[in-house]
């Protein structure tokens, strides 16, 4: 009872793999009847390095109905293992297309972050990170503050981690707040123009208050070679997800 039922799956197997090499234009030597014309057919399609979803397929089915013709009369093929064999190769033909999918969607995603991250050009925004760049007109950051706090306090170094300046913001509310530096040293002289780093600490009473430094620039282009990128005005960037305020 197995065996014809067997047998009519192979012939309508075999008839799907050989429409499906007409369809593809495939040029490819259609398979024999014997299983060792069958295995060389596959070995040969396993040399090439890019296999597509449907070579694959074609390939399996090949493979399949190979081993049908070829089975043991006396222990024939179970019409599950069939069902599953045919299920995997379906599993791995909807990854394929699921893959393939999500790759245009993230393409598509790419264009339009692009597109909105170049409507940013020409404004100011608030990104998380702690570089001051000191002008001719000075520099300018910002601290986000978690909790009130009663005293807050900014230390600008240099490349060295020498603190050329201490700026007494006092205290606080919850929220984004920014400082300026004009540019001087806590002895009054003027600092070289140049980048510089700054640490933010807050207290309340006396405990700590959690706090964020965000620096602060205006956003010159964008760059996606290496992720999304803003590149500020004075000469930083910062990704696209960093960006916490814009105005």
């Amino acid at each position: 009872m197995v065996l014809p039922v067997l047998s009519a799956i192979g012939a309508g197997l075999s008839a799907v793999s050989a429409l499906k090499s007409f369809t593809d234009g495939s040029d490819k030597t259609s398979s024999t009847s014997t299983a060792a014309s069958s295995t060389q057919s596959s070995s040969a399609s396993t040399s090439t390095d890019t296999t597509s979803a449907s070579e694959l397929q074609d390939r399996f089915l090949k493979l399949l109905v190979a081993q049908m013709k070829n089975q043991d009369p006396l222990n024939p093929l179970d019409n599950a293992q069939v069902t599953t064999q045919l299920a995997q190769i379906s599993t791995v033909s909807g990854i394929d297309k699921m893959n393939t999918t999500l790759s245009g969607l993230s393409t598509s995603m790419l264009a339009a972050q692009s597109a909105q991250s170049a409507s940013l050009i020409g404004r100011q925004v608030y990104a998380a990170g702690s570089t001051l760049t000191l002008s001719g007109t000075g520099a300018t950051g910002a601290v986000d503050v978690k909790q009130p706090a009663d005293r807050v306090t900014v230390m600008i170094a240099d490349a060295n981690g020498t603190v050329v300046r201490r700026l007494d913001l006092g205290p606080k509310a919850v929220g984004t707040t920014t400082f300026a530096w004009d540019g001087k040293t806590d002895a009054g002289a003027k600092a070289p123009a140049g980048n510089y780093v700054f640490q933010v600490s807050a207290a309340k009473g006396n405990t700590s208050v959690a706090t964020e430094p965000l620096a602060v620039g205006k956003v010159s282009g964008v760059t996606v070679a290496d992720g999304m990128k803003l590149s500020l005005d004075n000469g930083g960037s910062v990704g696209l997800n960093d960006v916490k305020r814009i105005f």
